[in-house]
This record gives C-alpha cells, sequence and structure tokens, in this order.
C-alpha cells in the first residue's frame, strides 16, 4: 500500500527550489527552519514536494497550516502525509485546497485534528 507522502509528483532538492525561487541554497534552508517551506529526506537527499513552489514563490498558506500540525503533534512527514490524503469533507487533499485557495477550509480540518 502507497502512503500519502508517495503521492508527491515531484519532488526537488534543495538547489533546484533555490534555482526556481531565485535564491542561494542555504535562504532555502532558512524557509524550511521557518516552516515556510517543508522538506523530508528522500533517498538521503532533503528534497521539497515541488508544488509547494507557484510562480517563483513559495506557497503562501502553507506556512500556517504547517503549524497547525506540528502543534497538533505531527511529524513533518506525517504533516505531509496529512497533505497529501484525500479528505472527505474537503473533496480533494488538503494541499490542492491550499493551493486553490481553500487555506480557512484546510486550518479548520487541521485544528480540529489537536481536538
Amino acid at each position: 500500500m502507497t502512503k500519502p507522502i508517495d503521492q508527491v509528483s515531484s519532488w526537488l532538492t534543495v538547489p533546484e527550489a533555490g534555482e526556481l525561487l531565485g535564491i542561494v541554497p542555504g535562504k532555502v534552508r532558512r524557509l524550511i527552519e521557518e516552516h515556510i517551506l517543508i522538506a523530508v529526506k528522500r533517498d538521503g537527499v532533503l528534497k521539497v514536494p515541488a508544488e509547494l513552489i507557484i510562480q517563483g514563490e513559495p506557497l503562501h498558506s502553507l506556512r500556517g497550516t504547517v503549524l497547525v500540525l506540528l502543534d497538533s503533534g505531527f511529524s513533518l512527514e506525517g504533516a505531509i502525509d496529512w497533505l497529501y490524503s484525500t479528505e472527505d469533507s474537503l473533496k480533494s487533499t488538503p494541499i490542492a485546497a491550499l493551493i486553490s485557495g481553500r487555506k480557512a477550509e484546510v486550518r479548520r480540518l487541521a485544528q480540529s485534528l489537536a481536538l
């Protein structure tokens, strides 16, 4: 059985993410530390889901959602799993809902996980 994290369509290394964002790898790592982007090790290399960078910018609604998930006890890998799992109430994955601008719905759902 595949895990939701395996639904990530494409992964970027830190230098590749830096190229898309127009910044050096050190600044990409800073964005990861601040949860503006999220990354996990894949095959021993730190990688960022490619869909988190839209038109040369990090997905703006990601940070708050990730912080809610981390505060609810999720690990970073668990947060990515949740973001890529189909949620019936959203009729999509939370990441697809965030990309389409439905931040409030996703955050409400993420906050309910802590209860």
